[in-house]
C-alpha cells in the first residue's frame, strides 16, 4: 500500500505541475481579442509597435505555448526614478521591472527559457540595420497567447512598465515556436525529477521494511 502511495502522490504531482504548465483553454475567442486591443489601443501610439500586428498574431492563435524573443540595448546612463525621485542607473529599472515582471509570468505558466549579455558585435549580418549596442537577450516561455495578454493586462506588470521605458534605450521583440531544439522541457525533467525521488522513497521504504 505504501508504494502506491508513493507513486501515486508522485503521479498526482505531476499532473497537478501539467495543469498549471499547459494550456488547458483552447484558443483566443475573438471577443478576448477584441477587449484586449481596446485595452491597450493607447500603448500603440507614438511606438513602433503595430495594433494590426498584434491582432493578426492573436486571431492566428493555435493555443500552442510560444516562445517570446526579446532583444535590448539597456539605458547605462542616469536616470530619474520615478517612484524616489533619486538619480540612478536605467539598467537598474531595467532589472527592477524584471523582478516585477518574472513573478507574474512564472504565475501563468510562463518563464524565462534563456537570459544572456551580448559579448560582441554582429558577427554575420546583411540587409540589416546597424548594431544598435544590443545589451541582453532573452527567450520567455509563455503558455499561450491568452496568458500573455492576461499578463499585459495585469496592473502589476502595468506599474512597472514605466521603469522598463526607463530602462530601455532600444528594443524589440517577436514570438516564434520551437521547431528543433537540444534542452530538455520542462515536462521531461519534472517526470525525471519526481520519478527520481519516488524510486529513492520506494527504496528507502523496502529498506526499512526489510
Amino acid at each position: 500500500m505504501t508504494i502506491w502511495i508513493i507513486w501515486g502522490t508522485a503521479l498526482l504531482a505531476y499532473g497537478v505541475f501539467r495543469l498549471w504548465y499547459d494550456n488547458m483553454s483552447g484558443p483566443l475567442k475573438p471577443a478576448e481579442i477584441e477587449a484586449f486591443l481596446a485595452h491597450v489601443a493607447g500603448r500603440f501610439q507614438g511606438t513602433g509597435n503595430s495594433a494590426e500586428v498584434m491582432r493578426a498574431f492573436l486571431e492566428a492563435d493555435d493555443g500552442r505555448e510560444f516562445v517570446m524573443l526579446n532583444l535590448v540595448k539597456a539605458q547605462m546612463e542616469q536616470v530619474e526614478d520615478p517612484k524616489t525621485g533619486q538619480m540612478v542607473q536605467g539598467f537598474d529599472l531595467l532589472k527592477r521591472y524584471s523582478k516585477r515582471f518574472m513573478p507574474t509570468l512564472f504565475r501563468t505558466g510562463g518563464h524565462p527559457g534563456m537570459v544572456g549579455r551580448k559579448v560582441g558585435g554582429y558577427i554575420d549580418a546583411w540587409n540589416t540595420e546597424a548594431d544598435p549596442d544590443w545589451t541582453i537577450f532573452g527567450l520567455m516561455r509563455y503558455r499561450s497567447r491568452r496568458d500573455m495578454i492576461k499578463l499585459v493586462m495585469d496592473p502589476l506588470f502595468t506599474e512597472g512598465h514605466p521603469d522598463k521605458l526607463l530602462g530601455t534605450l532600444a528594443t524589440f521583440s517577436f514570438p516564434t515556436q520551437r521547431v528543433v531544439s537540444f534542452y530538455v522541457s520542462p515536462r521531461v525533467t519534472v517526470a525525471l525529477v519526481l520519478a527520481l525521488l519516488a524510486a529513492l522513497a520506494h527504496i528507502i521504504f523496502l529498506t526499512v521494511a526489510s
